[in-house]
């Protein structure tokens, strides 16, 4: 073969893999929200239409891996949410207690409560006052 052919046949390919590549499933990232109160860190995931036992959690040293899987619709005939399975990757925002999450699923929303390492202690103002004895 001369060249100029290997160089369209080569061009021909490097053009397949990249329609079939817009054509595949789009990789989807839930929304997350980081909230806290005196004692927890709180980790608040975006999840409609997951199934609770599709979910895992996994910590690892300073972040927290969450992945799920939500089906497509069945007999689709227009589809903007996406489907499928996927990953979210977070750090943790402060330190916490290792395995110390406990997780929660209510209305579409993964709730994963975290022991900070270093809880607030909130002293009211009227103590450092000395008003408060």
């Amino acid at each position: 073969m001369n060249e100029p052919v290997l160089a369209r046949l080569h061009h021909l390919m490097t053009l397949r893999e990249e329609v079939e590549t817009l054509s595949a499933p789009a990789v989807w990232s839930p929304a997350a929200d980081w909230t806290e109160d005196d004692t927890h860190l709180l980790l608040c995931l975006d999840v409609p239409g997951v199934a609770a036992e599709t979910l895992e959690v996994q910590e690892d040293g300073g972040q927290v891996t969450v992945a799920g899987h939500r089906e497509a619709a069945p007999r689709l005939l227009s589809g903007e949410r996406p489907s499928g399975p996927f990953s979210r990757t977070l750090t943790f925002p402060e330190a916490v207690l290792p395995q110390s999450g406990v997780a929660s699923l209510s209305s579409g929303v993964l709730t994963i409560r975290f022991e900070k390492r270093h809880p607030t202690i909130n002293v009211p103002s009227s103590d450092l006052n000395g008003e408060g004895r």
